[in-house]
């Protein structure tokens, strides 16, 4: 190994003025006891043992994060309640073909991400290189977004819970949720890296099992020696009717659907949100994001082909449970074909797996929804005391925030589980679609800057391909879908207020937020030669590119996951 040059700073809670440098060659054969002990030694902060950290004056997060945690979050942050049990309701109204449809067509953050990798990247990309006003709406869309699918999945922690046993009362398990989410989100991102890599392999083992169940299954592999196959799909039939019969019911069914692959879906934004904490950013990242593409691809289209050869779309234990609010995973329609089927044990397996899935989601929604604010607050569009970090990079404050909306949870007591669910299904549907929408008009607005100024994208580590069409087309189908998401509740007999708020609240969320900090701040819509692509934070990356080490894993196991994530 050629000598390099690594710098070693002290968190910024120290105060700028004790920032210390230390150069020190590390070459062949150099011990890394002795090299901890010479140059991490003398320095009072923990530093986690996979990495080094570079001088940062914009950002108090530290780099710890390796490749396969950042996969990962992008794979746990995904993967939850949603695959699981919710999309039993995509099934019932649309059926088992418009639902893998909706699947695969819902399945350009790449390129950004990896020129500048910091904390909470689209957010602050879309006041840099838009307008101001449209960071900040676009910051606190994404910031309730995933805030409230922390309450979400809390609900979906107590619910499945109590399928076994009602002893707990719903208020004891929802606190016991909350305050473990604390607990994994404060002791140091490397300990929130870990468990959650734990956690998401689960959940990736998880569905690869019940895609293998639904082979073996359907050829006959189960205790009534039944061959149903693709039997589902031709009685009761591929495309249910929604509301209406004909050919505008099963459209109507397969719009359900698209609204459900639309709250299910998600990864680019998980994945950007840890770069600014990610080791060796321009590197790790472009294969973070190829990566949990395919690998979700795969997980969201095989697991909705499995549920529609699995269920009909018309079995009434699952109808009984999204109309009647039955508990936990009978929802699951994995769970209801192990139970027609009279398959014995395995279905408390899974539902413990799926337990652990929705708790592993949950505490993925803790961290990106406190990183957006925190990047909010970095950016002065959020109180200044939020920028606060502990000596490991924990935004302390902004942790406490989101744990604080986590309490919506407790709605529960008073109301039927099934009720508040879909209350947060409906909230947190307008966001994402919005949130997509923001990511694909600021690659837009990128694209036209660095054409502008000729920076040649070849250049970049990452360049995506078939822009800006893709891009386009990402905004055209976000934009309409955010209005169509809330269509039942115009259907006649259908209205309810409370439907209606929460899916379009954030329709109307989002312009006063933008309109109002664009009067208040008198901020300006950015041409695409005043966009500034070069900023103090680039030269800072490509420091830390050319000071970066790669240390070894501590363990041989870390080193086998590692190449595999690599």
């Amino acid at each position: 190994m050629s000598s390099t040059g690594v710098e070693i700073s002290y968190p910024p809670n120290h105060g700028s003025e004790k920032i210390a440098s230390y150069r020190q060659p590390i070459n062949e054969g150099y011990l890394k006891e002795k090299y901890e002990e010479e140059v991490l030694g003398s320095f009072s902060p923990p530093y986690h043992d996979d990495t080094i950290s570079v001088k940062q004056t914009h950002d108090s997060t530290h780099r710890q994060l390796r490749p396969r945690h950042i996969q990962l979050i992008g794979i746990g942050g995904t993967i939850g309640t949603a695959l699981y049990v919710q999309i039993g309701r995509g099934l019932i109204n649309g059926g088992p073909g418009s639902l893998f449809l909706a699947f695969t067509i819902w399945c350009c953050m790449a390129e950004m991400v990896t020129y500048l990798p910091i904390s909470s990247p689209f957010i602050r990309f879309a006041g840099r290189y838009v307008d101001e006003a449209f960071g900040v709406a676009a910051g606190y869309n994404f910031f309730i977004f995933e805030a409230a699918l922390v309450p979400f999945e809390i609900v979906a922690c107590n619910v499945i819970i109590h399928y076994w046993s009602d002893v707990v009362p719903a208020g004891g398990i929802i606190a016991i949720v909350i305050v473990l989410y604390g607990f994994i989100n404060v002791f140091a991102v490397r300990w929130y890296g870990e468990s959650e890599f734990y956690l998401a392999m689960g959940k990736v083992l998880l569905i690869l099992g019940l895609i293998v169940f639904t082979f073996i299954t359907m050829i006959g592999g189960n205790p009534l020696h039944d061959r149903f196959g693709f039997r589902f799909w031709s009685n009761p039939g591929a495309f249910a009717e929604f509301y209406k019969t004909g050919s505008l019911g099963r459209f109507l069914g397969f719009l359900n659907c698209l609204i459900q692959a639309s709250f299910t879906i998600a990864g680019p934004d998980y994945v950007s949100m840890a770069a600014g904490e990610a080791q060796n950013p321009r590197v790790v990242m472009p294969k973070a994001f190829n990566g949990v593409f395919y690998r979700l691809t795969a997980f969201f289209v095989l697991g909705s082909l499995a549920v529609g050869i699995l269920v009909p779309y018309d079995d009434q234990e699952l109808k009984d449970a999204f109309t009647n609010g039955l508990p936990g995973a009978a929802a699951s329609p994995y769970v209801v074909a192990m139970n027609r089927l009279r398959i014995r044990v395995l279905p408390d397996i899974v539902n413990a797996m799926v337990l652990g899935a929705a708790f592993s989601a949950g505490n993925s929604y803790v961290y990106c929804a406190s990183r957006s604010l925190f990047g909010l607050a970095l950016e002065g569009k959020a109180p200044k005391f939020l920028t606060k970090c502990t000596k490991q990079g924990v935004p302390i404050y902004c942790v406490g925030v989101t744990l604080a909306i986590a309490l919506l949870s407790f709605l529960q007591v008073s109301n039927n589980a099934a009720v508040v669910l879909q209350w947060f299904v409906n909230l947190v549907t307008a966001s994402q679609l919005i949130n997509f929408s923001v990511m694909a008009y600021t690659f837009i607005c990128w694209k036209r800057a660095c054409d502008a100024q000729g920076l040649d994208r070849d250049t970049l580590p990452h360049k995506s391909f078939w822009q800006p069409f893709c891009a386009y087309y990402a905004l055209t189908g976000c934009f309409i879908m955010t209005f169509v998401g809330g269509y039942p509740v115009f259907l006649p007999g259908s209205w309810d207020i409370p439907t209606f708020l929460f899916s379009y609240a954030m329709i109307g969320v989002f312009p006063i937020i933008f309109f109002g900090w664009k009067m208040v701040k008198k901020t300006k819509w950015l041409k695409p030669r005043e966009v500034i692509l070069r900023t103090q934070e680039v030269e800072e990356i490509e420091e830390y590119m050319r000071n970066y080490v790669e240390r070894p894993p501590k363990t041989r196991w870390h080193g086998y996951v590692d190449r595999i994530f690599n």
